[in-house]
């Protein structure tokens, strides 16, 4: 598994899956982004990312049950698999390293 293989917008929407799961579809994933970010983030390119997280493997989809909310759709559910979740703890693993290199010295002259 390469590290390269997930860029950051595809990184970000895999924790919404993890945070969201059971209920991540494509709208409440780009609600949670934009909520957290403060960054407007449209539907398409959640779906895009979706489409390539799951064909990496990443995330598995099925169907939801229809609801009258959606006027009688069905939603498309995803969840992280376990590939998905060590890729994750992978770039979780990796971010701490570099931040852990940081002297808290510096941190502070950021501030």
């Amino acid at each position: 598994m390469r590290r390269s293989d997930l860029g950051e917008f595809e990184e970000v929407v895999l924790l919404a899956v993890a945070a969201l799961s059971p209920n991540a579809y494509t709208v409440a994933i780009a609600e949670e982004l934009e909520s957290e970010t403060g960054n407007l983030v449209t539907s398409g390119a959640v779906h895009a990312a979706l489409q390539r997280l799951e064909q990496k493997g990443y995330l598995r989809s099925v169907w939801g049950e229809a609801t009258a909310e959606r006027g009688g759709r069905r939603k498309r559910l995803y969840a992280v698999t376990a590939l998905g979740g060590r890729v994750l703890q992978e770039a979780r693993a990796v971010r701490s390293r570099l931040w852990d290199r940081i002297l808290p010295s510096i941190r502070l002259e950021w501030s």
